[in-house]
């Protein structure tokens, strides 16, 4: 509904609308009054009532859907990491499940998180029974670890380059992406997001080059929405993708 009513600030790049929740973006103060003005003006014309104890205005950061977002980075939410931390280690199938599908909301912080979760996907599976062997032990350690040290993530700017950097590894394949920004003055390489897969079977056959070149097709296409039409380049330890 709330898209219908703000479909020009939408357009516009600096609001963003998630179910009845706004989240208005400026550059500046006085810019940022002029546009939540403009916003409570058009809301007030279609009679919709904002309640001010749940309204937060003039921050740097803020908290949302278990991310702390600001202009400069994405992190992850650290008491909801908490939360989960502090639970027992899963004892059935279906608290495991939970577990990973917790951590893996939070992937895109997670640098190979497939090859980090691999052994705990398979106790999820139907056909196996239930069982923390030390592999899989270590594995949850990892990942819980992974969770409560997890980079921060840089907002990507679409006038600088990114470094796309590819590596398959075993049966997984994982990439990272890059971009440098300024940051206190100094030009700093920071990740823009993590994505990684499990090789399907098929696909264990292939040998260095095409296992790099798969992944990068599939890497193109994953983030499709960082790369399309944005200057980038691909560091690969393969000479064939070079």
């Amino acid at each position: 509904m709330l898209n219908t009513i703000f479909p020009t600030e939408l357009s516009e790049g600096w609001t963003i609308i998630y179910i009845d929740d706004i989240i208005i973006c400026s550059d500046s103060w006085s810019l940022h009054l002029e546009r939540l003005a403009r916003v409570l003006h058009k809301a007030a014309e279609v009679n919709i009532k904002i309640s001010l104890k749940k309204c937060n205005f003039g921050f740097e950061e803020l908290k949302a859907l278990g991310h702390i977002v600001s202009g400069l980075s994405l992190g992850i939410d650290k008491n909801k990491v908490a939360a989960v931390s502090l639970k027992p280690i899963p004892q059935k199938k279906k608290e495991m499940i939970s577990f990973l599908g917790f951590d893996s909301y939070y992937r895109q912080h997670l640098k190979d998180f497939e090859i980090l979760a691999k052994s705990i996907y398979r106790i999820c599976d139907q056909k196996t029974v239930f069982g923390m062997t030390q592999e899989r032990m270590k594995a949850y350690e990892k990942i819980r670890k992974a969770l409560t040290e997890a980079p921060l993530l840089l907002m990507p700017d679409w006038n600088i380059k990114f470094r796309l950097y590819i590596d398959a590894c075993g049966d997984e394949l994982g990439e990272a992406l890059h971009q440098v920004q300024i940051m206190d003055d100094k030009p700093t390489e920071g990740a823009v997001c993590y994505i990684s897969r499990q090789i399907k079977p098929t696909e264990a056959r292939y040998g260095a080059s095409q296992m790099e070149c798969l992944f990068l097709v599939w890497a193109l296409e994953e983030l499709h929405y960082y790369l399309d039409g944005s200057a980038f380049e691909v560091i690969a330890d393969c000479n064939s993708v070079k």
